[in-house]
């Protein structure tokens, strides 16, 4: 942290500041007396490290600060991810902390001084709203036990955040309902790599951007979603000629403009085209059979696996009922009959497995079954099913579904693939990454420098936060499952909570907490960092629910969200640069920053209000015995979590111990001091409230660091991230040194010999069998070993027909993040783009009456939104699909959209909408 000299003037200030834009544009390198005075000119501005607020790359800041206000960002050029660049989201993340409507103390639903769940809003102190929220969850708690409470989270929480919400959740409460956004984006990648690898996350890094040849998009329209990357990918192509780039899209966008093709294939069309270029890879002995046989298997699963709706119609609107059906049943097509090597199933009722353990399923194949799996999908086979574009040649379809295959097989390609919300999104989306798996693997095109598969993320800390903490409903940090004994074993011990504390049945997931909001079986919800009524598909069932007079939502947030209007209790919550923090981005690099301004008004953070909310609920109102339906595990009574009470009493936890107490104020975290002597900023708004002596951010993340260490997680110390000299490490940090590439003998000090070693520890002893099933239940271990599955061609559930006879297909743009909560809030990206529109082909537009410009209806079975029609710029639809962005308050997208969702994953498929258009009147 700096302090430069304040004398200089305005004008001077711009004169420097256009000089020196000017001179990096073109490179000419400045000199010292230039770069002083580009820092005399900055004034009085504090300026310390940061992290990007927004996106998954993890793009470094400089952070301006000046009289205790956040007044300026730029890029860190010391910042290996973005070397001084930022997308035009990232240079406001000043701006998105003073919004005019950001929210400064409690809001509750009131009538007559007392809590009314149909009055209106108004301010009460903290002690008010904390009392009446522990009220509400001890009622419903006593009801229901810790099944009828949960916390929807995010991929935006910081680690000691996440981390702190896990540790309530799941030790304090007893529940496993916990699940953060990041379900709705990356859950379908997390399974892939657990399937295929046995654990979590990329094996690869950003810097094979620079090493590659060949780059190949998969559904990811980087140039918009992850802008800072897409510059690092021009700049390798304009600078190196022989760089291709394939961009894979059901319609032509942004990362079309740069791509030497563009291959549109229709709606769960990338299912085949997968298998179209295994099949080739097989066919023309291109297998790297050494590598093969020394470090992978063959594997395959069930094919019949729903669509991860309700099994039942009771809460189904009219309209949706016939799609709802098909959880159940479907009539098997002819095409998807073939693809399956089932042909004499064609036409007939095929019954459907319901989502959760059972669709997971999988087994060891011989690489005979494998090449039998393949072989349908020939040339012509697939490029029948795939082709998205009615207007293109079917022979020049499959000239690109060729060349595709031809430019992975070339040795001489060093091949990335890039995917994001193309694939996770998707009913199929364990299945689809783990066919580029598949891909790689046969090649061994992957965990080597400029080689292989790569699961971008959307949020900045969805890896950091979400998943290597293990915010989700079925994990505990560091890849561990709750419903694993040794995992509830070690996590219970660094708790310092007794044993069986950790209730042992997974929880709800995002959309199994939305719907049991629906069904009454959920009554408490608190959502932190997120937007879930705007965000999650099918919110009109959702809005509904959030009214139920048994139901208690809490809102905290930043701003007045249009969550926030279905809330009964919104708690303003700091932001970012407000609160110490650190996040995870997609190439597993962790990356810290210091407090640098305070919250306004009574805005605490979320850690604040955990450890403030743990402090009104005693031991004995959540460690006795409780009810838990389903429950059916070695060593408990059917359907009941036992006391531990007595066992707590041993360990010296009393009944009348808050859970703060017992979770957060440990005697080992109470030696934490604040403020921190090795670090510079001394001002912390989660001690600041209540004069703590002690440091919880770094207290909460020394105790997960334990998880970490020593079995390929480790994490280095607090004070080596939060320090101004480290711009964050790639994980895991053995011995200081970071490891660039998993799983590779000459990067990764946990492979000790063979070359590679597949390491990861789940699912690694799998039954045999061959396409169909299982063969030999016999669990066989695979220590090291990577799988290679055979996933099939499945239909989309819901696809148009008479009367909704458009695709609809939803995601991000580049002026705008998520549901806008914070961009929005920004006068000059609100004026960049105002309005969601729908994107429409021209075609289908003139047949429906409709030109540029004009406001349309889109209505599917679940409801209707308006929008601006847009035919001539930046998405560039084929006939028969549609495209909406859910940014905008005024265009509640999400209405429209289908809740399907992966059944291995619980992913919703936010692609696949069929609608219909019309003039609005």
């Amino acid at each position: 942290m700096t302090i430069n000299n304040p004398q200089v003037k305005r004008r001077d200030l711009l004169k420097a500041g256009v000089a020196a834009s000017a001179a990096m544009t073109v490179g000419i390198p400045l000199s010292e007396v230039a770069k002083a005075a580009i820092q005399s000119s900055e004034g009085a501005i504090v300026w310390t490290k940061g992290v990007c607020r927004f996106c998954g790359t993890g793009c470094g800041l400089q952070v301006g600060v000046k009289d205790g206000r956040v007044v300026a960002t730029k890029g860190d050029p010391d910042a290996p991810v973005n070397k001084g660049l930022n997308c035009i989201k990232g240079y406001f993340n000043a701006k998105i902390l003073y919004g005019k409507d950001r929210l400064t103390q409690p809001l509750m639903r009131r009538t007559n001084g007392k809590f009314d769940k149909n009055g209106k809003f108004e301010a009460v102190t903290w002690d008010e709203a904390l009392t009446e929220m522990a009220n509400q969850f001890k009622r419903v708690y006593k009801e229901k036990g810790p099944t009828g409470v949960a916390i929807l989270g995010s991929g935006q929480y910081t680690i000691p955040e996440a981390y702190a919400a896990s540790k309530l959740v799941k030790a304090g409460w007893r529940s496993n309902n916990i699940d953060p956004n990041a379900r709705l984006c990356m859950a379908s990648a997390v399974v892939g790599f657990y399937q295929v690898f046995g654990i979590d996350e990329p094996a690869n890094n950003y810097s094979d951007i620079e090493k590659c040849n060949t780059m190949v998009l998969w559904g990811n329209n980087m140039a918009e979603a992850h802008p800072v990357l897409w510059s690092r990918v021009a700049d390798r192509k304009l600078t190196h000629k022989e760089t291709k780039i394939i961009n894979l899209t059901t319609y032509k966008n942004m990362s079309s403009n740069m791509a030497d093709e563009t291959i549109i294939f229709a709606p769960n069309g990338d299912l085949a085209i997968l298998n179209y270029i295994l099949r080739e890879i097989v066919h023309r002995d291109a297998i790297d059979h050494d590598f093969v046989n020394k470090h992978c298997i063959f594997a395959a699963g069930g094919m019949d696996i729903g669509y991860g709706m309700r099994p039942t119609d009771k809460f189904a609107f009219p309209k949706e009922k016939d799609i709802q059906a098909k959880q159940n049943a479907i009539i098997l097509s002819k095409e998807e009959a073939i693809a399956q090597s089932r042909p004499e199933l064609a036409g007939k009722e095929v019954k459907q497995t319901q989502q959760g353990g059972k669709a997971g399923a999988h087994w060891s194949i011989s690489f005979e079954d494998f090449k039998k799996g393949v072989e349908p999908y020939t040339l012509d086979f697939t490029a029948q099913i795939a082709k998205g574009d009615p207007d293109e040649s079917l022979e020049d379809f499959k000239k690109k579904l060729k060349n595709l295959a031809d430019i992975y097989i070339d040795k001489k390609n060093d091949i990335l693939s890039f995917w994001c919300m193309g694939f996770n999104q998707h009913q199929r989306g364990v299945w689809v990454n783990e066919l580029i798996y598949s891909v790689h693997l046969l090649l061994a095109k992957h965990a080597r420098p400029g080689n292989g598969a790569f699961s971008l993320t959307g949020q900045p800390s969805a890896c950091g936060s979400a998943r290597e903490v293990g915010t989700f409903c079925h994990r505990l940090p560091s890849d561990l499952l709750v419903a694993q004994k040794p995992a509830r074993v070690k996590s219970e011990k660094i708790w310092g909570v007794p044993e069986k504390t950790i209730n042992p049945k997974v929880g709800r997931a995002y959309m199994e907490i939305l719907r049991g909001m629906e069904d009454n079986s959920v009554n408490f919800v608190w959502t932190q960092v997120v937007n879930p009524f705007q965000a999650a598909p099918n919110s009109n069932h959702w809005l509904k629910a959030a009214r139920h007079p048994e139901n208690f939502v809490v809102v905290a947030d930043a701003y007045p969200t249009f969550s926030c209007q279905y809330a009964d209790l919104i708690l303003p919550a700091a932001m970012i640069f407000e609160k110490w923090g650190l996040y995870g981005n997609a190439e597993r690099r962790t990356q810290g920053w210091q407090q640098m301004a305070n919250p306004p008004g009574e805005a605490r953070t979320d850690l604040w209000m955990m450890m403030e909310f743990a402090k009104r609920l005693q031991v004995k109102d959540c460690w006795g015995e409780q009810p838990v339906p389903g429950l059916k595990v070695d060593g408990y009574t059917d359907g009941k979590l036992p006391s531990v009470l007595d066992e707590a009493e041993k360990m010296g936890i009393k009944p009348d111990m808050t859970l703060y107490d017992v979770l957060f104020a440990r005697p080992d975290n109470l030696k934490v001091a604040w403020p921190d002597p090795d670090l510079v900023s001394k001002i912390n708004s989660t001690t600041a409230p209540g004069n703590l002596n002690w440091f919880p951010e770094k207290a909460l993340f020394n105790e997960y660091r334990k998880f970490t260490l020593g079995d390929g997680h480790d994490l280095a110390d607090f004070t080596t991230y939060m320090n101004s000299e480290t711009r964050g490490l790639i994980w895991p940090v053995v011995n200081g040194k970071e490891t660039l590439y998993r799983f590779n003998q000459d990067y990764d000090p946990y492979v000790k010999e063979g070359g590679y070693a597949f390491y990861g520890k789940l699912f690694k002893a799998i039954p045999t069998g061959n396409l169909f099933g299982v063969t030999d239940p016999k669990p066989v271990p695979l220590p090291n070993k990577a799988k290679i599955f055979f996933r099939p061609y499945a239909a989309p559930v819901e696809q148009p027909d008479k009367e909704y006879d458009l695709w609809l297909c939803t995601g991000r743009i580049l002026e705008h993040w998520h549901t806008g909560s914070m961009t929005m809030r920004v006068p000059e990206l609100e004026r960049a783009q105002a309005n969601s529109f729908l994107y429409m082909n021209p075609k289908d537009a003139e047949k429906r009456g409709l030109k540029n410009g004009d406001v349309a209806v889109c209505e599917s079975r679940r409801g209707q939104v308006k929008a601006i029609v847009q035919t001539n710029q930046r998405n560039f639809m084929p006939r028969g699909m549609t495209w909406l962005a859910f940014f905008d308050r005024k265009v509640q997208t999400n209405q429209v959209v289908i809740d399907a969702t992966d059944p291995i994953s619980e992913e919703p498929d936010f692609k696949k909408s069929a609608v219909k258009v019309y003039k609005a009147q």
